[in-house]
C-alpha cells in the first residue's frame, strides 16, 4: 500500500509516494535479522532490552538514568568543543546544553567516517535518531540525536570511495589518493589532491541549478589541511544541521578519559568477556544463526595505539598476560589497567566492546544501527552483562531506495514492479526481450523448440522398442540439444537489447542505481547523487519519509 507524502519543493510542493517491503522479500538478510525485525520479543535471550515499538523505549529512561555516571558537564564541554569546530548550527549547541540536565537521554546511531559521508545509509542512520529523540520530546522526554563518529576504525579502504550514478546511467566511482598505514582513519589527514577528487566526484554527473551550492559545501568540508574525520563530521554536521544532531568523536582526548574506567573493568575481567562471547556464538549456531564475530581464542575487546599511529589488536596470552598482536609489547592486568587509566589515547574499544563504551559515555537510551550491528547485539549484549551495564535496546534504522520518476516510468512501461529488480538483470532480460522488444522471434524459438520436442518424442518411441539403451543415450542428447537451444536463445536476446540501445540504457540504469553491485542502493550510492540532482531539500524529503513503526524497507517515489 502506498502512502502519500507532502513535501516542499523549489517550485512548490512535492508528493512523495512510499511502499514498504518486507525485508523477507529483499535477498541477502540474514536469518537472525529477519527474526528480529519480525518479532524482537521472541530474541530477549538474545537482546534484554528488545521492544516491539520504538514507543516502548521511554519505558527505559528510568534504568538508563539510574546507571549513568558520567560526568555531564566534561561530556558537554566536549561535545560543544567538537561541534563548534565543525561548524554546527545553533539548534546542535541547544541539544547540547538539553544534555547537560540530568534527565536528558541520548538517542544513539554511528558509522564509519566515509568519504562524502559514505553510502546512503549514514544518513538514513542519523535521520533516523533525528526523528526517533524529536518522538521522545514530543511526548515530554529529554532526548537529543546523537552520532558517533566512528574515527578509531583503521580500515581506510573500506571507506575511501563514494559511489555516483553519471549521465549515461552508469556507476561511477571516486576515491582520494590518501594512504593509510594502519592508523586511525580519523587521524589521516587531507593534502591538496582532495581538491582534484572533490572534483571527480561532481565531474561524471549531470550538472543542475543545485551544483553550484552543493560544491561549496563539500569543498568546505573536504579541504587540505582537515582530517578524514574532521571532514566527514563538518559535511555530516552541514547536511542534517536543522535536526540538531550532536556528532561525537571518540578520538577527542576527554571522550578517552570518560572511557576510561569502563575500559579498565574491561579488562580486568577480559577473560569472563571471553568465555561468555564464547558460549554466546556457540548458543547462537546452535538455534541456527549465524555469530556475527568470530571469537579467536584468546581473544580481547581492545585495541593498542603503537608510537608510530597504528592500530594493533591486543591477545590474551595463557599464562594471563596481555600482548600486542605485534608482539612489542605485554602487559599484566595491573599495567595494562594502569596503562588505560594513566593513558586512555592509547586505546580504543572493538566491535564488542565500543556499544558498552558509547553507552557509559552517553545515556543511551537506544541505538539505531543496520543488519549487521543487530546481529552484533546479539552477541556483545553478554559484554554488557559481563560488565553490570544494562543492554541498550537497538532499532533497526529506516532504510530506503529512492526511485526517481524516470526510472518508475521504465518499470511501468515494461511491466514491472520495484521487487522483480531483485531477481537480477540476467534473470529479467529473457521476459522483457520476448514481450517487447522480439516477439516474432521468441514465438519462433518457442516454436522450434516445440517441434524439437515433438519429434525427439517420436523417435523416443521407436528407440524404446528398438533398444531401450539407446533411448537412453537420446535423453542425454536431448538435454544437450534443449540446453544449446537455450544458450543460443539467449544470445539472441542479448543481441536484440544491444540493438536497441534505449531499452539497454534504461534497463542498465535501473540496476545501477536501484541495485547497485547487486545489493540495496542505499549501501553504495553517495548522498551527493541525490543532492545534485534534487537540491537540499532532498535531506528534509527523506526526513518525511522516516516512518519509525515501518519495520520493512522502504521504496521512495520521487
Amino acid at each position: 500500500m502506498e502512502q502519500e507524502i507532502a513535501c516542499p519543493g523549489s517550485n512548490g510542493d512535492v508528493v512523495l509516494r512510499a511502499e514498504s517491503i518486507p525485508f523477507s522479500q529483499v535477498p541477502g538478510q540474514s536469518r537472525l535479522f529477519l527474526a528480529y525485525q519480525n518479532d524482537p520479543l521472541s530474541l530477549t535471550k538474545y537482546y534484554p532490552s528488545a521492544v516491539v515499538s520504538h514507543t516502548q523505549i521511554s519505558e527505559r529512561i528510568p534504568e538508563v538514568l539510574s546507571n549513568y555516571t558520567t560526568d555531564r558537564t566534561a561530556l558537554c564541554d566536549a561535545l560543544e568543543e567538537t561541534n563548534r569546530q565543525i561548524g554546527a548550527g545553533q539548534k546542535v549547541f541547544e541539544h547540547i546544553s538539553l544534555l547537560h540536565e540530568p534527565d536528558a537521554v541520548a538517542v544513539v546511531t554511528g558509522q564509519q567516517t566515509g568519504l562524502f559521508t559514505g553510502p546512503l545509509y549514514t544518513i538514513y542512520k542519523a535521520l533516523s535518531a533525528a526523528r526517533a529523540a524529536e518522538c521522545l520530546r514530543g511526548r515530554g522526554f529529554k532526548a537529543v540525536p546523537v552520532f558517533w563518529a566512528a574515527t578509531e576504525d583503521h580500515d581506510f579502504a573500506e571507506v575511501n570511495e563514494a559511489f555516483l550514478v553519471d549521465a549515461d546511467g552508469e556507476l561511477t566511482r571516486t576515491a582520494t589518493d590518501l594512504i593509510s598505514n594502519g592508523q586511525p582513519v580519523g587521524a589521516i589527514a587531507l593534502d591538496p589532491s582532495i581538491n582534484a577528487t572533490v572534483d571527480s566526484l561532481f565531474g561524471a554527473v549531470r550538472a543542475t541549478e543545485f551544483r553550484p551550492d552543493l560544491k561549496t559545501l563539500v569543498s568546505d568540508a573536504w579541504q587540505a589541511g582537515s582530517t578524514f574525520s574532521e571532514a566527514f563530521e563538518r559535511m555530516l554536521a552541514a547536511l542534517t544541521s536543522e535536526f540538531g544532531l550532536i556528532v561525537i568523536d571518540p578520538l577527542h582526548p576527554t571522550m578517552k578519559r570518560l572511557a576510561a574506567p569502563i575500559c579498565a573493568d574491561a579488562t580486568r575481567k577480559a577473560k569472563e568477556i571471553a568465555d561468555a562471547l564464547f558460549v554466546r556464538s556457540h548458543e547462537l549456531t546452535v538455534d541456527g544463526f549465524e555469530p556475527q564475530v568470530a571469537i579467536e581464542a584468546g581473544y580481547f575487546p581492545m585495541f593498542w595505539q603503537a608510537d608510530d599511529g597504528t592500530r594493533v589488536a591486543i591477545r590474551q596470552t595463557e599464562n594471563g598476560t596481555f600482548r600486542t598482536k605485534d608482539k612489542a609489547r605485554e602487559f599484566s592486568v595491573d599495567e595494562l589497567t594502569h596503562s588505560i587509566e594513566d593513558d586512555p589515547t592509547r586505546f580504543s574499544p572493538g566491535v564488542m566492546l565500543r556499544p558498552v563504551v558509547q553507552d557509559f559515555i552517553l545515556p543511551t537510551v537506544c541505538y539505531f544501527g543496520g543488519g549487521g550491528e543487530i546481529a552484533y547485539f546479539a552477541q556483545n549484549s553478554e559484554v554488557y552483562r559481563v560488565l553490570r551495564r544494562p543492554a541498550t535496546t537497538i532499532l533497526h534504522r529506516q532504510s530506503f531506495t529512492v526511485v526517481e520518476a524516470k526510472h518508475r516510468r521504465t518499470l511501468k512501461r515494461y511491466g514491472l514492479e520495484f521487487t522483480d529488480i531483485f531477481r537480477g538483470f540476467d534473470a529479467l532480460l529473457p521476459e522483457i526481450v520476448d514481450r517487447y522488444l522480439n516477439k516474432d522471434l521468441a514465438t519462433t524459438f518457442a516454436e522450434v523448440e516445440e517441434k524439437i520436442n515433438t519429434e525427439l518424442n517420436r523417435l523416443d518411441r521407436e528407440l524404446s522398442h528398438l533398444d531401450p539403451t539407446l533411448a537412453e543415450n537420446l535423453a542425454n542428447r536431448r538435454r544437450k540439444i534443449i540446453y544449446h537451444l537455450g544458450a543460443l536463445r539467449g544470445k539472441a536476446q542479448r543481441a536484440s537489447l544491444q540493438k536497441d540501445e534505449m531499452v539497454n540504457r534504461q534497463l542498465t540504469a535501473i540496476f545501477n542505481e536501484l541495485m547497485p553491485h547487486g545489493g540495496l542502493q542505499e549501501r553504495t550510492l553517495n548522498v551527493t547523487y541525490f543532492l545534485d540532482q534534487y537540491g537540499p531539500r532532498f535531506i528534509d524529503w527523506i526526513y518525511r519519509a522516516i516512518d519509525l513503526n515501518d519495520n520493512g524497507h522502504r521504496v521512495v517515489y520521487l
